[in-house]
């Protein structure tokens, strides 16, 4: 996996950009609101997510690593591809598309190119619990311990609403800042939700 890359910047088109890194062009697929701040010649850093097909190898970049982690997320849900998870950050940050998950906001989602009414519905009912996290500026390395902490709740046997519950309370308890996964599970375990 190609976690990030930095280098120079050799092209721009709407949502894409050629980064030089070491000699080798990299094209990187960012969205729009990314494209169109970059300059030829400047120097960039991007947290990069790799999708590699039978037919590709498409990587994607991004200025932050939380709308990394979003864009993540995205990829989970059921009929969301990496072009319409692109489309969904091109105008907003993983923040405000998290608020507007949280609050059903069914309209400012639905007006995303290729999501559609259906698409936007979906997004609402698997990624409310989740997108609470993306809202409320957690770093990348926490959302992803959590991420990771309620796979393996659920991989137990625990029910989605119940691994999200015994993270909720691990997480209003204790601080989960510098703990492993495996410290953060521990202790999601012992709390039971309770």
């Amino acid at each position: 996996m190609i976690s990030s890359i930095s280098g120079s910047v050799k092209s721009t088109s709407i949502n894409s950009l050629v980064v030089e890194v070491g000699g080798v062009g990299l094209l990187l697929q960012v969205p729009i609101r990314i494209a169109a701040k970059m300059q030829v010649g400047e120097r960039v850093s991007f947290h990069t997510y790799l999708i590699v097909r039978e037919d590709a190898l498409t990587l994607y970049g991004f200025t932050e690593i939380v709308d990394r982690d979003f864009f993540e997320l995205l990829l989970s849900v059921t009929g969301i591809g990496p072009k319409v998870a692109q489309s969904i950050l091109a105008n907003s940050d993983a923040a405000s598309i998290a608020n507007a998950i949280i609050t059903s906001n069914l309209k400012s989602l639905e007006a995303v190119p290729g999501l559609g009414k259906k698409g936007a519905q979906r997004l609402v009912l698997e990624l409310k619990d989740k997108a609470a996290a993306f809202a409320s500026g957690k770093s990348g390395s926490d959302l992803t311990i959590s991420n990771q902490v309620e796979n393996a709740l659920q991989g137990l046997g625990y029910s989605n609403k119940e691994a999200i519950a015994m993270l909720n309370q691990v997480m209003k308890d204790e601080k989960i800042e510098g703990l492993s996964v495996g410290q953060v599970l521990k202790l999601a375990l012992k709390s039971g939700g309770k």
